[in-house]
């Protein structure tokens, strides 16, 4: 079977969720194998090789923590143009689009960037991807060279599929333009008890209609009750009612959760364009004419302020 590199996203070792979903599309394609950047790849390497990567291709030096994205670029060039695999997946996060934007142009192949989808063709990976503001679904394949993919989260389920893989230590050589910029310091960021917006499974975000920061206190609360992410409009952000870490849309973070609940959103393209790949879509607004319904699969007319606790009550009644 043909090999397909999974460039692995952890934390010290802690692999997240968006590795797991490649993994479980590379098996679509061909024989997966891993491509760990830094320490802490013993701890790792179960997680890996439980949803089928086969290999571990581990890359532990100095330059991982000291530079940028270059590793990252380094590894996979160096790695790929010595084994040949048919594909190169990465998380379609800022640092892995990047990441295959160099490698592609390394490589001088063809590079898909926002895969909400990935099969195996005849002629190589397909790929799904939405385009021009969600507007439009588009197939797509690479022509020339190996196809870089990078897919957004929740385009698939981790499935488990365990196997024992092979770990294999790899020496990149690093370029001297590897370290035109070096990371000088690193702080930890501040995180709650609630899932990454990008990893999410559901996420509740609220807008203009939620009117304060104050009242984004019933948007946490269902969020909380569903064990939800908590987004935000760009409107919503730009008030200041809420970080701008959160904000979903073209210029903020873009999702594709199993469920996403626009409350109190009018639904602008530029906010469609961050969820509309989301797999079920509900909204709550009191606008009946607001664009949000031209695509919600369920939607509710009404206040926010009144049918956001009704439906956490009776969420909570259920699970009693």
């Amino acid at each position: 079977m043909a090999e397909i590199l999974v460039l692995v996203d952890h934390a010290e070792g802690v692999v997240r969720k968006p590795t797991l979903e490649l993994l479980t599309l590379a098996r679509r394609l061909g024989e997966p194998s891993a491509v760990f950047l830094g320490p802490n790849a013993d701890s790792a390497t179960e997680a890996l090789g439980r949803y089928g990567a086969h290999k571990v291709y581990v890359v532990d030096a100095p330059e991982v923590d000291e530079l940028l994205v270059t590793p990252a670029v380094d590894a996979l060039t160096q790695i790929a143009g010595s084994t040949g695999p048919a594909a190169i997946l990465l998380p379609s996060n800022p640092d892995g689009k990047e990441t295959g934007a160099r490698v592609a142009l390394r490589l001088e192949s063809g590079l898909i960037t926002d895969a909400v989808d990935v099969v195996a063709g005849e002629d190589g990976p397909v790929t799904e991807q939405s385009a021009f503001a969600a507007t439009y679904q588009v197939t797509a394949h690479v022509t020339r060279g190996i196809a870089v993919i990078t897919v957004k989260p929740n385009a698939a389920a981790p499935e488990p599929a365990p196997v024992t893989p092979e770990v294999e230590k790899w020496d990149v050589t690093f370029g001297p333009a590897s370290a035109a910029a070096k990371v000088l310091s690193r702080s930890p960021r501040e995180r709650g008890d609630r899932p990454e917006l990008t990893e999410a499974d559901i996420v509740v975000s609220g807008g203009r209609g939620v009117n304060g920061a104050e009242n984004f206190a019933v948007i946490e609360r269902v969020a909380d009750t569903l064990g939800a992410a908590v987004g935000a409009s760009r409107a919503a952000v730009d008030a200041g009612w809420y970080p701008h870490s959160h904000q979903v849309g073209q210029t903020g973070t873009q999702v594709s959760p199993q469920l996403y609940l626009a409350a109190g959103i009018s639904g602008a393209i530029q906010h469609r364009a961050g969820m509309q790949t989301s797999k079920t879509i509900v909204a709550v607004n009191k606008d009946q004419d607001a664009p949000i319904f031209e695509l919600a699969d369920y939607g509710v007319v009404g206040d926010l302020f009144q049918v956001l606790p009704q439906l956490v009550e009776e969420i909570e009644r259920r699970r009693s």
